[in-house]
Parts: structure tokens; C-alpha cells; sequence
């Protein structure tokens, strides 16, 4: 599979790269939902991959399976921690559009445990790939 025919909406699985400070990629499957041009994924506020995105914003998409086997090219992204609430409202409905009675089972799941309030909520843009391809080599006649 290509990086066109990628995309991280219709995929039930999307394989997250976050990046350590000394630039090694850590991998974590994870539901993910789009909204125009933003996608959206939800974890524990104190997960590895926010602390990883509150230092650098540098991200990377793949489809993948449930266990994280990735299926796809990956896609350059950048992602952050969304922290208004008219932003956070509009990731939960695509949240709940994409996995419905999933998403609010894990949900009701995460409010019984107390740790639906200690989420966060992370936005992430795909980079523009027409600016990361290498000059052509071939010069005007």
C-alpha cells in the first residue's frame, strides 16, 4: 500500500509513531477519527505517547492491525493536546461517529474506573508530502 491510498479515517487501526527526545519512534495502535483535515485519538493523559507529543509534536501514521502489526506506508503528521473544549467536543463526535457503541462502552468503561476525566484528547495533521519529495533531477530544455 501506497502513502495515497492510505487513509487513517477508514482504517480501524492506525498505528501512532511518537518520537523519544533522542529520536526513536515508539509504536502504539490506536483508534483514530477524522474530522476536515484533523484527526483525533483519545488516551490516558499520562500515557507515554502525550508526554512524547507535549515535547515534540513530530508524529507518524500506518494502518495496522488490532496487535500494532503495521499494514501501510507511514505518513508524516504533527499532533498536539487539545485542551478546548468546543475542539474536544467535536473529536469525541467523530470519535463516536467512526466507533458508536464502542466508543461509548469504553467510555461508560473508563467513567466507572474514574479515568475518563484523565484523558486527553490529541488533534493530528498530516504533513503535506508535495513539500517533502525530493527536487526533480531533471532540468528544463
Amino acid at each position: 500500500m501506497n502513502p495515497e491510498s492510505f487513509d487513517p479515517a477508514t482504517e480501524p487501526y492506525v498505528s501512532l509513531a511518537t518520537f523519544r527526545n533522542n529520536g526513536n519512534a515508539v509504536l502504539t495502535p490506536v483508534w483514530i477519527a477524522g474530522r476536515g483535515s484533523c484527526y483525533y485519538v483519545f488516551s490516558a493523559a499520562e500515557a507515554g505517547k502525550v508526554k512524547r507529543i507535549r515535547a515534540n509534536g513530530r508524529a507518524r501514521l500506518a494502518a495496522c492491525s488490532f496487535r500494532g502489526n503495521v499494514q501501510s506506508d507511514w505518513l508524516e503528521a504533527r499532533a498536539r493536546i487539545l485542551d478546548e473544549p468546543e475542539n474536544i467536543a467535536r473529536a469525541y463526535r467523530a470519535l463516536y461517529e467512526k466507533y458508536g457503541w464502542k466508543m461509548r462502552v469504553t467510555d461508560w468503561l473508563s467513567k466507572l474506573s474514574g479515568r475518563y476525566e484523565k484523558r486527553a484528547i490529541l488533534e493530528i495533521q498530516l504533513a503535506d508530502t508535495r513539500t517533502q519529495r525530493p527536487e526533480s533531477k531533471l532540468r528544463p530544455a
